[in-house]
């Protein structure tokens, strides 16, 4: 199969490496130092499964360079994406599938506005890893996996036979029967990663502190009732089997959206408790933890795009 990886990070290397190193074609997007070093020295991956090289590596800065591919992952930040859709236009042929793998619940819609709909499948993943050093990615907690689909649940013979080529690959993955109630279960879970931002704390020392973890179950709570609100199927007791998710990650771990903050880069903020506060208004839902810590952190986003 010929991949092309868009967004070469934690995310889009893990899985287009595991790829890779399967034996299908993939060429990697990045840029910078990044991309320099796996241009000389291969793509590292640390892992807690196993650690992996891919080498030599196909890579380019250029979406235009990739050209057709069987498959597209695109794996950049979610406020990157508009633009992105717009570069693949031309890469994109008849059978190609695209398939966003972006925190949030919007990345579909916002690449059907550009992409025609038959090309793009909604997904997303679970894994913490981050970019360590130039070339070297490091896959710190979670299982590596990839739930996707069809955006109307439908199971066709290209998400069945995506799903075979990769799970062979070396990673679980999953075709969902409700692609939508799967996006917004993640969304309940990541919208946390603001709350490590506004207190300048880790996973663990987040969940030990008894005000810290009142405040990220009713955050979970919140995004909840948002998503029954808009009739989306979360089954009861979710949000308790989500803190029980987030007490298994290493205590020191902290998510992409709460790096970014502390380092002053421009974040998924609009796409995590933006976007809770936004659709909370239109479906007349009170979200005071997801606004309060949304307001609290708007200015810092504002500095960082400036």
């Amino acid at each position: 199969m010929k991949v092309t990886i868009i967004g070469t990070g934690g995310v889009g290397a893990y899985f287009g490496g595991r790829m890779a190193n399967a034996g299908h074609d993939v060429t990697f997007v990045a840029r910078g130092e990044h991309l320099k070093a796996m241009l000389e020295k291969g793509l590292k991956v640390k892992s807690i499964n196993d650690d992996f090289l891919v080498s030599p590596v196909k890579a380019t800065s250029n979406i235009s360079e990739t050209g057709v591919s069987d498959l597209v992952i695109v794996a950049v930040k979610a406020w990157q994406l508009k633009d992105v859709a717009v570069q693949l236009k031309n890469v994109v042929a008849e059978n190609t599938l695209v398939l966003p793998l972006q925190n949030g619940v919007l990345a579909s819609e916002e690449l059907k506005e550009v992409l025609p709909h038959k090309n793009v499948l909604a997904g997303l993943c679970r894994i913490i890893s981050k970019i360590e050093n130039p070339g070297i990615i490091n896959h710190l907690a979670v299982e590596p996996t990839i739930v996707f689909g069809e955006t109307d649940n439908s199971k066709t013979d290209r998400v069945l036979e995506l799903n075979s080529i990769f799970e062979a690959s070396g990673f679980k993955s999953m075709v969902a029967n409700d692609i939508q109630s799967e996006l917004w279960k993640k969304f309940i879970s990541i919208c946390v990663s603001a709350l490590l931002a506004v207190t300048r704390s880790t996973y663990g020392e987040v969940r030990e502190q008894p005000e810290t973890r009142e405040m990220m179950c009713q955050l979970f709570k919140e995004v909840a009732d948002v998503a029954a609100a808009m009739n989306v199927y979360i089954k009861e007791g979710f949000v308790d089997k989500t803190m029980g998710f987030i007490d298994t990650f290493p205590y020191d771990s902290t998510s992409s959206l709460t790096r970014d903050i502390w380092e002053g880069k421009p974040s998924e903020l609009e796409y995590q408790n933006g976007t809770v506060v936004r659709m909370a208004e239109k479906a007349g839902v009170d979200v005071p933890v997801n606004r309060f810590i949304y307001q609290s952190l708007i200015l810092m986003e504002k500095r960082a795009r400036s």
